[in-house]
């Protein structure tokens, strides 16, 4: 009883070495399953047959059509980034606003939130605005901080705004809607463009020397000419927004179809531009590969650790622990996001959803939470993996295109501010949850691959005597309701 109580632990705490190392994700979920399977048949937790199930889970995550849209979106916002789409828009939007102090850096973020809601891809956002606003706020005399900070949260933004890759994560792992999730995924992500956009004007106006506004020399079209250029940027975006998120939100398409059409879109607005090209996208087809191999992995190396997770009761490990913290809801959701504040210092996005969010989904449900706001209130939190230093993604990709004169030093410590208002977020959305389910109203739709995937879960053996396993319980009040 003594080892059956503490096989659980031990694979939790060997997880969280194989991260603190360093070695590959992927590789450490899966041989730490496989590893603890053995043991856990030796010590009695279940029987060879229950890893039979393996194979089928395998084979569930290949054919699941909710995870094609990685692909296209991903597609998506490489072949957008280098389109010249984000160079006109932050022309027109920076002329816009460059005769007030902070103009430029307005334009990061407003131009940062289009961006997100057309590429859904971070790396995309953070690369183009670096390398194209970047030396332009530092040619006019704008603080490192303040500059590099901008740069990297307008691209962390892309992150919570549909049609982001992190909902469609959540949405698969949660079995609820993607487009129930990007609803609800609405309030906030406005939330978060407001407090950057109020922090920017507080600098603005106390310390103005930080960000000047543009010399008259520098903005150089006015009047209808200023109109033009900014609407050259703005109306093909708002199209292709409306064509990858409107469809899905109207019920004419599902998120891969739209991811489909999204990846389309993309190619037009590249030609319209007249950038298409065959190299532009050989370099989109080569980045989406990458991605979409390390996503699977990822997920095949969760299945692997979750299945014998599951098998030496380490859910219900978990879900003892947590449903018995102390100040109940509140007390639970408080303890979750400063966890998953911590994991975001050395994980990922992805490997936060596919290891963690499966052991925090019965909680949820127990307390009765809404399945949708917890997802997104997780997203809001997992924004800040982007910023964390000194493994924030969003930081190394800016290093990695801004010009040598900027200090690494100066990208982490003007990342701090950013990060505190990602984190008043997080409160923010504890506090009001109807910033998220006004969105949604009070009934949600049930996920049709994640219902197809409980059902496969019925030829999975049971891990105490090979038997079919019961169906998952969930009590009546968070049980989603079907279309």
């Amino acid at each position: 009883m003594l080892a059956y109580g503490f096989t659980a632990p031990a694979m939790f705490a060997g997880l969280i070495l194989f991260m603190l190392v360093g070695f590959p994700v992927a590789f450490s979920l899966a041989a730490l399953g496989l590893f603890f399977g053995v043991i856990a048949i030796e010590l009695g937790h279940f029987t060879m047959p229950f890893l039979q199930a393996l194979p089928f889970r395998i084979f569930g995550i290949m054919s699941n059509e909710l995870l094609l849209a990685i692909p296209f979106f991903t597609f998506m916002g490489v072949v957008l980034e280098k389109s010249g789409l984000a160079e006109d828009l932050l022309d027109g939007t920076g002329q816009l606003f460059g005769s007030i102090p902070g103009g430029l850096a307005y334009a990061v973020i407003i131009v940062g939130a289009i961006l997100g809601a057309i590429t859904g891809t971070v790396a995309a956002s953070v690369i183009a605005m670096g390398m194209i606003s970047l030396p332009v706020m530092m040619k006019y005399g704008y603080d490192m901080r303040i500059a590099t900070g901008a740069i990297a949260a307008s691209g962390t933004i892309t992150q919570l705004i549909p049609p982001s890759l992190v909902l469609v994560i959540l949405a698969d792992q949660l079995g609820v809607s993607v487009g129930d999730m990007y609803l609800g995924a609405i309030g906030p992500s406005v939330l978060q463009v407001v407090l950057f956009l109020l922090f920017i004007a507080a600098v603005a106006i106390f310390q103005p020397h930080k960000m000047p506004p543009l010399p008259p020399e520098a903005r150089t079209l006015r009047g209808w000419a200023l109109i033009a250029k900014v609407l050259w940027g703005m109306v093909p975006s708002i199209v292709l927004i409306f064509l990858v998120l409107g469809t899905i939100f109207l019920g004419l398409a599902t998120p891969t179809e739209a991811g489909a059409m999204g990846a389309v879109g993309a190619i037009a607005l590249a030609a319209l531009h007249r950038r298409l090209s065959w190299p532009l996208l050989w370099g989109g087809m080569d980045a989406t590969m990458r991605i979409t191999a390390m996503v699977i992995f990822i997920l095949i190396g969760a299945t692997v650790f979750s299945l014998v997770f599951q098998g030496v009761d380490g859910a219900k490990w978990i879900e003892h622990m947590l449903a018995d913290f102390p100040g109940g809801r509140i007390g639970f959701l408080l303890a979750v996001n400063l966890f998953v504040f911590f994991l975001a210092f050395f994980l990922d996005f992805f490997e936060i959803a596919f290891i963690v969010l499966p052991l925090l989904v019965p909680v949820a449900k127990t307390l009765d939470i809404n399945l949708i706001w917890f997802g997104v209130l997780l997203c809001v939190n997992m924004q800040t993996s982007f910023m964390h230093p000194p493994f924030g993604f969003a930081l190394f990709y800016l290093r990695g295109v801004a010009p040598k004169e900027v200090k690494s030093s100066d990208i982490y410590w003007g990342s701090l501010p950013w990060i505190g208002l990602q984190v008043l977020l997080v409160f923010i959305v504890i506090a009001w949850p109807g910033s998220v389910t006004y969105w949604i109203g009070d009934e949600t739709r049930a996920d049709p691959a994640a219902v197809q995937r409980t059902l496969e879960t019925l030829v999975q053996p049971d891990a105490d005597d090979g038997d079919l396993p019961d169906l998952p319980r969930t009590p009546p009040a968070s049980r989603p309701a079907t279309p």
